[in-house]
Order: structure tokens, then sequence, then C-alpha cells
């Protein structure tokens, strides 16, 4: 009687073990990234960026007036350096994007060609305001980070750094920020880079909260937090849980 199956190759290699799993905490180094912030003038942009130049990150911040820029840079001091919104695109390797929410689009589509190539960092809160409270925008796109990726579609864009308190961004008296950062994107090694920003600035952490499409939950809890912040009288950010 003869098998079916065909003889082994005495000579054949064994089969290679299977890779480890990637540790989601192993994450490169940044430190050498140069970081611009689009609205670095404004309050969430001048404290993101006083918090990174802080743990040693090289910053430019940007807005529409360079002489404006050069001023606050001048003032948040260690060697942030000011420059109008194009020469900061131009000249960093991540852009974060701080712009109120009613100049994002027309922001974005004016440096598309300066941000070609880069890694964009949208951190930008679609909310209106009425007697009752803050309350969430949706954008035709989905998100404020869905319409800066249609918007920009040569660069690699990414979402993060959403519930974060200006006031403590900006206070220099406090030593460590305890909160979470949430950050949303498509390529996982781009995710990585924005999460080990995040985790240069003491007390946070960058953690993967999926693709962009999930962009607008995240944005719009900070009108949660905006409620939660008016009964408590606090500055609250975010923790998740196991893990």
């Amino acid at each position: 009687m003869t098998s079916s199956s065909a003889p082994q190759d005495p000579a054949a290699a064994p089969a290679a073990p299977k890779a480890a799993p990637k540790d989601p905490w192993d994450l490169p180094d940044v430190s050498g990234l140069v970081v611009g912030v689009l609205g670095g003038t404004g309050d969430q942009g001048r404290g993101l960026a006083y918090r990174l130049a802080r743990a040693g990150q090289q910053v430019i911040i940007g807005s529409r007036a360079a002489d404006r820029a050069r001023d606050v840079a001048a003032d948040i001091g260690h060697g942030v350096e000011g420059a109008d919104n194009a020469e900061t695109a131009r000249r960093s390797d991540v852009v974060i994007v701080a712009v109120p929410w009613e100049g994002h689009a027309k922001t974005l589509e004016s440096l598309r060609e300066e941000l070609t190539g880069k890694l964009v960092v949208d951190c930008v809160n679609p909310l209106g305001f009425d007697k009752k409270g803050a309350y969430a925008l949706k954008p035709e796109e989905g998100s404020a980070a869905e319409q800066a990726a249609a918007l920009l579609p040569d660069s690699r864009v990414t979402a993060a750094f959403h519930h974060l308190s200006a006031v403590l961004l900006k206070d220099t008296s406090v030593e460590e920020i305890d909160t979470d950062v949430m950050v949303l994107g498509e390529e996982r090694a781009d995710v990585e880079i924005v999460q080990a920003l995040a985790g240069r600035i003491a007390g946070m952490r960058g953690v993967f909260a999926g693709r962009l499409r999930g962009a607008h939950q995240v944005e719009s809890l900070v009108a949660n937090l905006i409620s939660v912040n008016r009964r408590y009288k606090a500055h609250a950010g975010l923790r998740v849980t196991d893990i």
C-alpha cells in the first residue's frame, strides 16, 4: 500500500519560530525631532510648546504674524523659536495643529505644500457654546482630524493632545501633569512617534486609541470635561486603567 502523503525531506529547514508580539510600550526615540506648533501663540499651543521645550524638545511656534510668534517664543524661553506658520511647517519634522476651530480648514489649506510629507498632529476640538455650556460640533468629514486628513492628502495625519488643560500646561509651577493622551492614527509608526512625544512631558503617557475614524468621540469628550471642570473648579484630565 502506498501512502498519499509526500515523504519529508530530511534536509528541509525547521519552521522559524513565531516572532514575539511587539511591546506596545516600546516607543521610538523622538528627542531629535523638531516640533512645530501652528497656533503656538494661543493658550493650548503655547502650553504644549512650553512643556515639550522644557522636556528638551526643539520647538518652533507658528503664527500668522512672525513678530508675534517671536515675542511669545522669547517669553516661553527654553530655546523655543518663533516664525510664521509657513516657515514653522517647513522647518519641523512633526507639526501640531492647535489653531481655533474656526480657522482650522483655512489654515491647513494654505499650508498644504509646506506640510507635504510631514507628520501632522491635530489637537483641535470643534465645539460650540450656548447658555447650557459647551457642546460638540460634528464636521462634514466626521472630525477635525478627518478634515485635516482630507485637506492634507500628502501628509501623515494623527490626532492627540485634546484633553489637556491649557491652564496647567502654561503654569510654570506645575512640575507634572497627571493625564493620559489619547493618540489616533492610521499608521502604527506615526502613532508611536506621537505617543513618545506625549511621554516626554512629565506625568503624561501616550495611549493608542484607534484610527482616525474614532477621532470625533475623542474631540467631543472635551465638552464633557469642560462641564466637569466648571462643576468641580478643577482642571481634569483622563487616565486609562488596566494598561
